[in-house]
């Protein structure tokens, strides 16, 4: 059976929602192991004044404490955001095998948007990267957010 990429990244965008729903930037990620979910997280910098609080890091957070280790070996996050420098850097000390993202962030995308951080050779961890998968779902979670957001605001 192959995997099936959709399957697990909808699930991450279920998070986005989430995310979107308690006033956060809606971006979901789930860490998958021998095609099984071991964690979840979605962006709560606000609601936790921690900055670094984003979904990739509460994913990489929960994992390590689901498998007891800091290394997360084998492991395949799947994010509705490409992920920023800080999420790649954890990724890549944490042994996350394989990423696969939705929507490309031109501004922060550190897997080759904004900067190619991922890809570099000084890294002794190569992780798999696959963009793209259900972009668009990924894109109007977060573009269908801030519309709401600008309205508000304008109706303040």
């Amino acid at each position: 059976m192959g995997i099936n990429h959709e399957y697990w990244m909808q699930q991450a965008i279920q998070l986005a929602r989430k995310a979107a729903d308690e006033d956060e930037v809606p971006v979901g990620a789930i860490i998958v192991k021998n095609d099984q979910l071991i964690a979840e997280g979605w962006n709560q910098p606000i609601q936790s004044h921690d900055p670094s609080a984003h979904a990739e890091l509460m994913a990489i957070r929960n994992a390590g404490q689901v498998l007891n280790n800091y290394r997360l070996i084998d492991t395949t996050m799947y994010v509705t955001l490409e992920p920023c420098s800080m999420c790649v850097g954890a990724m890549i000390h944490a042994r996350v095998k394989q990423l696969v993202f939705g929507a490309s962030d031109l501004k922060t995308g550190a897997t080759g948007s904004a900067i190619n951080l991922i890809h570099d050779p000084i890294h002794n961890h190569k992780i798999e990267v696959t963009g793209g998968v259900m972009e668009d779902e990924c894109r109007e979670v977060l573009q269908y957010f801030f519309k709401q957001k600008r309205e508000r605001n304008k109706n303040k």
